[in-house]
């Protein structure tokens, strides 16, 4: 049964001590009364007002923006961005904050889920508690760097795009969206109206000029005549079924890393941030160093990414085996992987067809699962594989802590992890540990 209405809690106001950052781009507070408060658009050790945007009187915790900062923060800077701020634009958590003091609170809140989840401290995670920026995005407070290169803009109902609000459908229109990268700006999806459009997702890719916009009607919509300032291929998705189809131009964009191309068709995966593919094959490559001979896994391969760089460090003698769910995904992987004899793609989930392929040693894993991390049943078959070494690439800091759980019971512990900070003015944060087994008497 669902609560009177009276007991809603939204619009109320609390002046309170802003507390530690919390994983979810918010602050913890209390109020007088020892409510609990996960504050956006706040920073820690301000005093703010908060208004209550979600929550009722028996709620564990209300969620609140703080909308007067009494006294701010010295890590607090004026939002570049218009959007940013109370009611407005979801996608940034912390255009407010200094872009070293947004590492710091991002290095926190790794720290915080290691020990919560993993009961792990840094030095026991192999971790230096540093956050590294990606080469270029050191910038000055103030200034923002452009390096979303996909960008997915909602419609509103006059046909305006824009993007969603904090945990709501209701879409904030935008003129420019300041973290795109300068290869979605140019196409212009901001300045043209898109009538009969749920969706408009843009992308720019990273190893080549190909530019592809996604796009999603409303129930019954019609497309519209695609007429940007830039070439485009021009993709839509069903209604029916959620398949996406070649309207015209390409059905794929090239993207480049690690020396090579790789295809990635009908708007798949591929790492956002322009630099992120090539850092994060260079963390796990130095972290496995493979060896000739060896036989490995990349699970959850996506268009390959990995199991293209294994398989050059392998070589002939050695072998590769990726597992990847997406139909779309195991085409691009076998197509960019072909001429590799020693490399084979497999479609389906991990925790179906790892078991199904027989496989009882290897000496390397790479593992990139989704946000919700590999599992319990997925790691305990991987702790049983006797790897060497095992590279989990994560993005969710709270998914990898529990995943890290899971592999000290099977007998392997973290050498090393390194996080980097690939979304800038986001609270997202992405992970690289290196775990190896656990010797006897250590």
């Amino acid at each position: 049964m669902q609560n009177a209405p009276e007991s809603s809690l939204v619009g109320q106001e609390y002046e309170v001590e802003v507390g530690p950052v919390a994983h979810g781009g918010h602050c913890v507070a209390r109020t007088q009364d020892g409510r609990v408060l996960f504050v956006r658009h706040a920073l820690p050790g301000e005093k703010v007002v908060a208004k209550v945007t979600e929550g009722e009187e028996d709620s564990r915790f209300l969620r609140a923006d703080a909308v007067q900062v009494l006294e701010p923060s010295k890590d607090r800077v004026e939002a570049p961005c218009p959007y940013a701020g109370p009611g407005k634009c979801g996608g940034c958590d912390w255009q407010h904050a200094k872009p070293g003091a947004q590492r710091r609170f991002k290095g926190e809140v790794v720290a915080e889920q290691l020990q919560r989840l993993a009961g792990l401290t840094p030095e026991e995670a192999g971790w230096d508690g540093t956050v590294m920026p990606a080469p270029g995005d050191k910038l000055p407070a103030g200034e923002v760097p452009a390096w979303r290169t996909r960008v997915q803009y909602a419609v509103d109902a006059d046909g305006r795009a824009g993007l969603r609000k904090h945990r709501s459908h209701e879409v904030q229109p935008v003129d420019h969206c300041m973290i795109a990268a300068p290869g979605v700006s140019e196409l212009g999806v901001e300045k043209r109206d898109w009538p009969q459009m749920a969706t408009v997702e843009a992308i720019a890719a990273t190893g080549s000029n190909d530019r592809q916009v996604v796009l999603t009607p409303r129930p019954g919509g019609r497309l519209p005549l695609v007429e940007l300032d830039k070439p485009v291929s021009v993709l839509r998705v069903e209604e029916r079924d959620g398949s996406v189809h070649r309207v015209h131009g390409r059905a794929f964009v090239r993207e480049r890393a690690d020396e090579r191309t790789y295809r990635v068709g009908m708007g798949g995966f591929w790492q956002v941030h322009p630099q992120a593919a090539d850092m994060l094959v260079k963390a796990v490559m130095q972290g496995l160093l493979p060896r000739k001979g060896d036989m490995a896994l990349d699970l959850y391969c996506g268009v390959g990414l990995f199991a293209g760089a294994l398989a050059d460090r392998v070589g002939e003698k050695g072998a590769v085996l990726g597992i990847e769910s997406g139909k779309r995904a195991v085409e691009d992987a076998r197509h960019n992987l072909q001429h590799f004899d020693r490399v084979r793609i497999e479609q389906g989930k991990v925790e179906s067809v790892l078991p199904r392929t027989g496989i009882e040693e290897v000496d390397l894993i790479v593992l990139d699962p989704p946000r919700a991390g590999a599992g319990k049943q997925t790691v305990n078959h991987l702790a049983s594989l006797g790897a060497r070494r095992i590279a989990y690439v994560a993005c969710d800091p709270a998914a990898l802590a529990r995943d890290l759980a899971y592999f000290r019971e099977g007998g392997y512990k973290p050498r090393t992890l390194r996080a980097f900070d690939l979304f800038p003015m986001t609270h997202h944060v992405e992970c690289v540990a290196i775990l190896e087994p656990v010797r006897e008497g250590v």
